[in-house]
């Protein structure tokens, strides 16, 4: 059996951010309980030159629509970056899932060849459908997952290998 551009993108990408969402909660409850300032952790990073866990949020989220989008064929779409709190981070995934649930496979099989340009600020990169999701959007994906959970593990959020991957 293959696997279709829709089953390695949607479905991938809705669960993760699910666990994300859950990681999520998991921070807010630590901050209550630890009196934590909910800022201090979501402007946390790594390393000073890295960018914080709000951040990291943002890219999960916007990274997976920014594929979806392109392999459906349909105009990205922009998100005012207006989230302070772990309830509006909440809200930015709830409201990113649910635009990935929106989507259906017929959007997005077929896409394998369908050209896509990203135009960053200083060069213009051109992908054919699958390797943009397999060799640039899914790592891209699971990079600002990772660095987001990372920041809250290093910050003392009681979480492991399956909060990140999640139970099926």
């Amino acid at each position: 059996m293959s696997l279709s551009m829709y089953q390695a993108s949607v479905p991938v990408f809705i669960h993760m951010l699910d666990n994300l969402s859950a990681i999520l909660g998991k921070a807010a409850s630590h901050a209550e309980t630890k009196k934590i300032e909910p800022d201090v952790l979501l402007n946390a990073r790594l390393a000073p030159d890295m960018l914080p866990l709000s951040f990291q949020l943002r890219m999960a989220c916007e990274s997976a629509k920014y594929c979806a989008t392109q392999l459906a064929g349909m105009e990205p779409t922009q998100q005012p970056d207006t989230e302070t709190t772990f309830a509006d981070w909440q809200a930015r995934i709830t409201k990113t899932i649910d635009f990935l649930k929106s989507l259906d496979a017929a959007q997005i099989d077929g896409s394998e060849e369908r050209t896509v340009i990203i135009k960053m600020r200083t060069q213009e990169m051109r992908f054919q459908g699958q390797p943009f999701l397999l060799t640039f959007s899914l790592p891209n994906f699971y990079f600002h997952l990772t660095t987001a959970y990372a920041i809250l593990r290093h910050n003392g959020l009681d979480i492991g290998k399956m909060d990140f991957l999640g139970r099926r």
